[in-house]
């Protein structure tokens, strides 16, 4: 008999229909292999059952287990449900269906491998109901069939024989040979939980109840060893030591006394003491105030376990693992792919724009490169009351890699493609769609801005397709893949030489791009001013070009002839090697946490009729920059070799060939066994940095060149993203390559994670926390098959203790102070090793030289000053060491 398959436990309904990737063009699995071509497998949940009345164990039973349903009611389900309709993979099936009515039988012990099936034609549905009868050859060749017969044989009891195996038990057994002795120990009710009271007492005489109870060795006690069965085994030597009194033999010992008290004479003479009276008077007002407090508060309370701990009416705080919220998988896509950028819309609640590329090879992407081109490549917008339609889908040349929304205009949006150009998207125009402004009731006359989530889906919604503004030069920008952009804050703008000037535009117009050909490139969206003036017919051939209507104009200036202001090559020094950046992480990332109420109220501004300041780019170039002095312009970069880089994009004028280039790095460490995924400063701390790479992770501080202040050491799996949290500064997410999340927090843990949890059964590709009021928060976790996981963080994870900044703060710098005592501890090291090679080495020269036979000064004279030679080199290294010098002359 087959085993009976395992029923696997269901989620909700809701979860289900947005997690399960149906095609129209699948064929319906049948039980063709097993004999029955008519026989269509389904899985029926629990709110089908309710809808279509075939509730199990209800209206389907052991004893009745089909059901009749209508044609009909299936085509009504499939317009209300469409594709996440239970009989959606049989929708061909049923269309095909010839009689009005379909059999549905409950598969009870799962023989067809799921709970419900189908019979797709009306033969099998007669043969069901009414099961042909066996002819009459069948039934009398059946009756010639012999039987195999079995004989019941009963056992037979025989005597038993012993063989004296009941003298060994009886030998073995254990008997008691000594008399119980039974204890009782009794106490006064009233004296459980009453105060010990101790005092002193006079231990010299035996009158004061002072008893020694010395121990002794009980004769009766002591057994004799006849046999004992060890084991030997070759082990390292181990030592054992106890300091506790050895425990031979027990005593009970009682000890009872009597209070002290004053005689009647004594007493009376205290009552008239002016001595007492006036020290209770003097001590009353100090007494009566402590007896106050003490019915004021609790004074025997833990302190330390009621440490600012405020209590909160939402969330439990005995709850640490991240609840899953919702899930975004596109349904509509032909191909698998993969997310590689993730960003919550920084204004609107609730919409998130993640980006997708083919799951491909280099080898593979130069194979299908004829089939990529007629598929588009595009960055989906999410909305939380919709996870089956994207809101918006902006279209672009090729993988977007990376992007960002820019910090001042949230309708402005940058990104990186795996050509190496720089895609440029306004989506102003469909502003209105997307925020879903209402007017909150017929009393109010206030407009209130409702989240995505809490807004129905429209009805028979139409995806968006918005086409790119502007793009890079393929000759001029990066030659390779783009793996990180951002935008540079608007309170300063650079030129190409990497001076920093101040912005008076008021918006930021710059960016900054990383490539994997060894570059990193400023850009400015602005219209350079040209040096030559532009010929006539020129001007006239751009007037002739017909833009089209569903493309704005805003970067139309850039489009094909955009070049990058300033690009910076990260030399590896002596070798003609570059070092390849993935990722970067500039001394102002930190202001870009706090500019969503800024964003918010340059929005505001703009739909009150003011001039989008994008839509005319040219006001904001300045004839007269204004320099900004001790600004620093040095930024971290992590390598895909896995080292972290902290240079300037300052240029330097080369002084063999006069040309301006990148300066040097200032510090470069191999911390990292793999690419550098994540380069991250703190929300908290601006000279804190984060990197994940390989299979650890590094904690930063700028300015301490000597190494991390933090490095883990390696994780079972290779991680492949992180993330600081936004609201606790101890705490940060890190994914790994097997579905898992690590949540370190600092405060607990330094050397391991707080905790792990399992998100997907594939690799997490980027993680971005988001904050959507003060009680709650949400992290978005995309991960390798293009699903887009959205989680719940619980209260523990997103609320801070009252001093965890102050805490946190005082770890890092006591961490410094380690390191520098570590790197004092070395210079001192290597300090003692140069002075033991000096001795060894003068050593060896005093032994090396010859004695000198009587009756030759000559060789003498010679043979001292060679020594002196020596002795003079070796001083000469020696006060080299030290940081000095010294001038030697022969005599």
């Amino acid at each position: 008999m087959a085993p009976k398959p395992q029923k696997r436990k269901r989620t909700k309904h809701a979860k289900t229909k947005m997690t399960l990737p149906v095609s129209e063009e699948a064929e319906p699995l049948n039980m063709e292999s097993m004999g029955h071509p008519e026989i269509y497998p389904l899985v029926l949940t629990t709110k089908t059952q309710e809808i279509f009345n075939c509730r199990v164990d209800e209206d389907v039973t052991e004893e009745q287990p089909y059901k009749l349903i209508k044609k009909e009611d299936i085509f009504v389900d499939f317009a209300n449900r469409a594709a996440v309709s239970d009989f959606y993979p049989v929708k061909k099936i049923v269309q095909e269906y010839p009689g009005d009515e379909l059999l549905l039988v409950y598969d009870r012990d799962f023989k067809y491998g799921l709970n419900f099936y189908l019979i797709g034609t009306e033969e099998g549905k007669e043969n069901y109901l009414n099961p042909p009868e066996l002819p009459e050859e069948q039934e009398e060749y059946k009756d010639h069939i012999p039987e195999e017969t079995y004989i019941y044989r009963p056992p037979i009891s025989k005597p038993w024989v012993s063989l004296g195996s009941e003298k060994e038990i009886e030998e073995e057994s254990v008997k008691e040979s000594t008399k119980q002795i039974t204890y009782m120990i009794s106490r006064k009710r009233s004296e459980f939980g009453a105060p010990i009271k101790f005092s002193d007492q006079n231990a010299s005489s035996v009158k004061d109840a002072y008893i020694e109870c010395t121990a002794y060795s009980d004769k009766n006690f002591t057994l004799k060893q006849l046999e004992r069965d060890v084991g030997m085994q070759v082990v390292p030597q181990i030592k054992e030591t106890s300091t506790q009194t050895r425990w031979t033999h027990p005593k009970n010992a009682a000890t009872q006394y009597y209070p002290r008290e004053f005689l009647e004479e004594e007493k009376e003479a205290l009552g008239q003491s002016k001595t007492l009276t006036e020290f209770l008077n003097s001590v009353s007002t100090s007494v009566e105030i402590a007896l106050q407090q003490n019915e004021i508060m609790n004074t025997f309370i833990h302190d330390w376990k009621c440490l600012a701990e405020e209590e909160g009416t939402f969330g439990d705080k005995t709850d640490t693992h991240l609840k899953e919220y919702q899930s975004f998988t596109d349904l509509h896509s032909l191909t698998e792919k993969m997310i590689t950028c993730v960003s919550w819309h920084p204004v609107i609640y609730g919409l998130i724009a993640v980006s997708v590329a083919v799951r491909l090879s280099f080898e593979e992407r130069v194979h299908f490169s004829g089939k990529l081109l007629l598929q588009p490549s595009l960055i989906l917008f999410w909305s939380f009351s919709d996870p089956i339609h994207p809101q918006l889908m902006l279209e672009s040349p090729d993988d977007i890699f990376c992007f960002q929304f820019c910090p001042t205009d949230p309708n402005i949006i940058a990104g990186g493609c795996i050509n190496g150009q720089v895609v440029m998207w306004d989506i102003t125009a469909h502003a209105d769609r997307i925020e879903n402004i209402k007017a909150g009731g017929s009393r109010s006359k206030k407009v209130t801005l409702k989240p995505m989530f809490l807004l129905e889906p429209e009805s028979n919604k139409e995806a968006i397709y918005i086409r790119h503004c502007a793009v890079s030069s393929i000759e001029s920008g990066h030659r390779k893949v783009i793996t990180d952009i951002h935008w540079l804050p608007d309170t300063f703008e650079i030129n190409r030489l990497g001076n920093v000037f101040e912005n008076r535009s008021g918006i930021s117009c710059q960016l900054v791009t990383c490539s994997a050909d060894c570059t990193i490139c400023f850009w400015d969206i602005r219209p350079q001013k040209a040096l030559t003036p532009q010929p006539q017919a020129e001007k006239k051939k751009e007037e002739s070009i017909e833009i089209p209507f569903d493309i704005p104009s805003t970067f139309l200036h850039l489009d094909l002839s955009w070049k990058p202001l300033s690009k910076i090559r990260l030399s590896k020094g002596e070798t003609t090697l570059d070092h390849c950046p993935t990722k970067l992480s500039l001394s102002e990332d930190n202001l870009l946490f706090k500019a969503q109420e800024k964003i918010l109220a340059q929005s505001k501004a703009v739909k009150a009729g003011e001039m989008n300041p994008y839509q005319n780019l040219e006001n904001a170039l300045s004839n007269i920059l204004k320099p900004i002095d001790d600004f620093c312009t040095k930024f971290f970069v992590g390598t895909e070799e896995g080292e972290v880089i902290y240079t300037d994009w300052k240029m330097e004028r080369d002084p063999e060939t006069g040309r301006f280039m990148a300066k040097k790095p200032v510090s470069l460490y191999t911390v990292h066994d793999g690419a550098v995924h994540t380069v991250q400063r703190s929300p908290f701390y601006k000279d804190i940095i984060l990197t994940v790479g390989g299979w650890n992770v590094a904690i930063w501080k700028e300015g301490i060149m000597t190494g991390p202040l933090l490095q883990s050491c390696c994780a079972p799996k290779r991680y492949t993203s992180g993330h600081w949290s936004l609201t606790r500064p101890g705490v940060f997410y890190i994914g790994r390559e097997d579905g898992y999340i690590d949540i370190w927090d600092l405060l607990e843990k330094t050397h391991e994670p707080a905790q792990s949890q399992n998100i997907c059964i594939t690799m997490i590709m980027y993680i971005k926390p988001w904050t959507f009021s003060a009680k709650q928060q949400f992290i978005a976790i995309a991960d390798y098959y293009g699903t887009l996981h959205i989680l719940e963080i619980p209260w523990t994870l997103s609320h801070p203790s009252t001093n965890e900044v102050s805490s946190v703060s005082h770890y890092f710098e006591r961490e410094v102070k380690h390191l520098e005592y570590v790197e004092q501890r070395r210079k001192i090291r290597e300090q003692e090793k140069r002075e033991m090679e000096l001795e060894l080495e003068k050593k060896k020269v005093e032994d090396s030289l010859p004695l000198v036979p009587p009756g030759k000064p000559l060789m003498k004279i010679t043979t001292w000053l060679i020594s002196l030679n020596l002795f003079y080199s070796s001083l000469e290294i020696f006060f080299e060491a030290k940081g000095h010098s010294l001038i030697r002359g022969l005599y």
